[in-house]
């Protein structure tokens, strides 16, 4: 959904506009390509490798700026003001893990190869996954699935992992997944892999995602100048409602009054939607890239 994202992002070709998520550097690529003389492009991941994978690609000429933070979305108001920026033009959050991530074996984000269970987004700093599935309580476990997994069985996953990391520490993803796979009783019927919500529950946990989100969006939707966009991809029925929620009380809606008339009502600064409900990826675009099957795109128009 590229064009998607283009088209609802880049209302003013010398505007400034962020990349909250630079992954491999398309999303900013394509931004890069639409930005006329004077026109910025700040880019954020907490991903070290992101940073020096994108830096090559994104060279510039024609006066348009580019700036790299080595930073978690979360903070981006306060990186903002570091380099001197009030308000900008647009946002862009492509939430989740990278492919590049999800690819890269030594990540830990997938089971598809057994390897160490990192799944930090920022490797130079928190808790590996491993080292909170080997330290939680069986209870602690069990919320995590269920909250972030959304998984019903996760009480008896919990349950499975501290008796197995009882007779040996858990280390790899592969470890984990079988470990998964045993205590729902196996693949049989399934279209995905008994131990997806499992991973994806970590994996959120590990980085504190939704914290991540509701942060970004808190402290940005008043940096963004009246007309500029904010524009989120979501892949996650958490992520999405988060997102959807957050900017539904930034959209005004009217109350009648007892004495007659009607009033507004919505949260500063007001927004409206860019589209009525979220663009999907369409039949040839999840054809092309399975991933994109959940993906959502929602986006909104600041000051109305």
């Amino acid at each position: 959904m590229l064009d998607e994202c283009l088209e609802a992002l880049v209302t003013d070709p010398k505007g400034i506009y962020v990349d909250g998520t630079l992954g491999n550097g398309g999303h900013s690529a394509a931004i890069l390509a639409r930005l006329e003389e004077g026109g910025m492009l700040i880019g954020f991941d907490r991903d070290t490798d992101a940073i020096e994978r994108v830096q090559e690609k994104l060279k510039t000429e024609k006066g348009r700026r580019v700036e790299l933070v080595h930073d978690n979305y979360a903070n981006m108001a306060a990186q903002l003001d570091r380099l001197g920026i009030d308000k900008v033009d647009g946002l862009l959050l492509d939430l989740g893990v990278s492919s590049f991530q999800l690819d890269l074996a030594e990540r830990g984000f997938s089971f598809q190869q057994d390897a160490p269970m990192d799944m930090r987004m920022d490797r130079t700093q928190g808790q590996t996954a491993a080292e909170v599935v080997n330290a939680a309580s069986e209870q602690e476990l069990a919320d995590l699935i269920f909250r972030y997994g959304e998984d019903r069985a996760s009480r008896r996953i919990a349950r499975a992992i501290v008796e197995a990391r009882a007779k040996l520490r858990i280390e790899t993803t592969g470890q984990l997944a079988a470990i998964v796979e045993r205590a729902k009783g196996g693949r049989k019927g399934r279209k995905t892999h008994p131990a997806t919500q499992t991973f994806q529950a970590l994996r959120m946990a590990v980085n504190d995602e939704l914290a991540g989100i509701e942060q970004v969006l808190e402290t940005m939707v008043d940096r963004v100048k009246e007309g500029g966009r904010i524009v989120v991809l979501t892949f996650h029925s958490l992520e999405d409602r988060l997102v959807k929620q957050f900017f539904g009380a930034h959209v005004p809606r009217e109350e009648s009054l007892q004495q007659g008339g009607v009033r507004r009502i919505y949260e500063e600064p007001p927004v409206k939607w860019i589209w009525k409900k979220p663009l999907v990826a369409t039949a040839q675009e999840q054809a092309v890239n399975p991933r994109s099957r959940s993906a959502k795109l929602r986006a909104v128009e600041v000051g109305v």
